[in-house]
């Protein structure tokens, strides 16, 4: 039936991503990340990627407001992550801006999917450094 969109295994952007995600790792399978700065990137990627994979339902507007979620949610994480370890002023003034540009993104992209919007909370903007970053 034309207008819809029937399940036929793997979609070639999915394995195409599949691809560049094993090109892109930055360890080896199964080794450890270790803590810190780098631990907090490889985490957020990896829930931004595995939230991203949702199937199509055949409405592009939902289809992109359900994937862009995750995005910018991992655009958050990885923003916390700048905080916490970065020590460049302008960068870490910029990861604040993604923060709270990202938070109200999310917040129009559930409105306009009908969904309830989360409890709010306070933007993590002013995370301080890491204890063992501190000179």
């Amino acid at each position: 039936m034309p207008g819809t969109c029937a399940p036929r295994g793997p979609t070639p952007w999915i394995l195409i991503l599949g691809l560049a995600l094993l090109g892109a790792a930055p360890h080896p399978a199964g080794a450890p990340a270790g803590d810190g700065f780098e631990a907090m990137m490889i985490d957020a990627s990896a829930r931004m990627h595995a939230a991203m994979a949702v199937p199509f339902t055949g409405d592009p507007d939902r289809d992109f407001a359900r994937m862009m979620i995750p995005h910018h949610q991992g655009a958050i994480d990885m923003a916390v992550a700048e905080l916490r370890y970065g020590k460049d002023k302008r960068l870490r003034r910029l990861a604040q801006e993604i923060i709270v540009d990202q938070q109200q993104e999310i917040a129009a992209m559930h409105l306009a999917l009908g969904d309830p919007l989360p409890p709010g909370s306070a933007a993590p903007t002013q995370i301080a450094p890491h204890p063992s970053e501190e000179h």
